[in-house]
């Protein structure tokens, strides 16, 4: 029941939450574009995806400098309900709805499907303000 319990508490948090919600969308996401998505520090974007990622909900793989994200594909049945019941809670959250558009502009910056460009964050907020 200790797993069961663990799988609770990583939900138990708006930013898992938020991240889980982007990875349910997107697929696969590196650490800098969650860091533009949510604008979060790295240091908390970091922190909470160790959490899911020591609970089972996410795996993570490294390329060159970046690490990728993505959801696990061994979920057990409980946890892909879930996530969909994430989905349906993202359909009434502007949260949600706004990190999915801050994370579809950053995703197009990547190439061959991969990111490349590192922190744009600031970037970012500089075009927003003009």
């Amino acid at each position: 029941m200790d797993r069961e319990a663990e799988t609770f508490q990583a939900l138990a948090d708006t930013t898992r939450l938020r991240l889980l919600n982007l990875l349910r969308q997107t697929g696969e996401v590196c650490v800098c574009e969650f860091v533009d998505a949510l604008r979060l520090p790295q240091y908390s974007i970091s922190r909470h995806l160790q959490i899911l990622r020591q609970a089972g909900w996410v795996d993570d793989r490294k390329r060159g400098k970046w690490v990728y994200y993505a959801i696990s594909k061994d979920l057990e049945p409980y946890r892909r309900l879930l996530l969909r019941a994430l989905e349906q809670l993202g359909e009434e959250c502007e949260d949600f709805r706004q990190d999915e558009a801050r994370a579809g502009r950053r995703l197009k910056l990547r190439r061959d499907g991969l990111c490349c460009v590192g922190l744009v964050q600031r970037i970012g907020a500089a075009k927003a303000s003009h």
